[in-house]
């Protein structure tokens, strides 16, 4: 179960706001937004990965105690995903490319029937 980071109170995990302490938990009142705190007096943006690499653009940088875009510097870049076969490599490429495959035997149909025809 969570808890509220300021009073403690047990939260259901959609709450979008503590009942108790009224503080706001999801930002923007949308529950698949997460908003990220500060613990203590430290900023948000001095471990930030955005702030480390300048891309940051949110409004209350470098002091921002709250925010939607945080993403440590201790995380990993890439997920950790499941390594594919080969045969399941190639049955994603050729999903991702059906168009580029039908038009180009269509080419070499054409090509063929011209071929046979002279």
């Amino acid at each position: 179960m969570l808890s509220c980071p300021r009073c403690q109170a047990s939260l259901e995990p959609n709450a979008i706001q503590c009942p108790r302490c009224q503080l706001t938990l999801k930002a923007h009142g949308h529950p698949g937004i997460p908003l990220y705190r500060a613990e203590g007096e430290e900023s948000l943006c001095a471990i930030c990965r955005y702030d480390a690499d300048d891309t940051c653009n949110f409004p209350q940088r470098p002091h921002a105690q709250t925010c939607t875009l945080y993403r440590s510097l201790n995380q990993s870049l890439t997920p950790d995903l499941p390594s594919l076969t080969l045969r399941e490599r190639l049955g994603l490429w050729l999903r991702s490319h059906r168009g580029g495959i039908a038009l180009a035997s269509l080419l070499l149909l054409s090509l063929l029937i011209v071929l046979v025809q002279q």
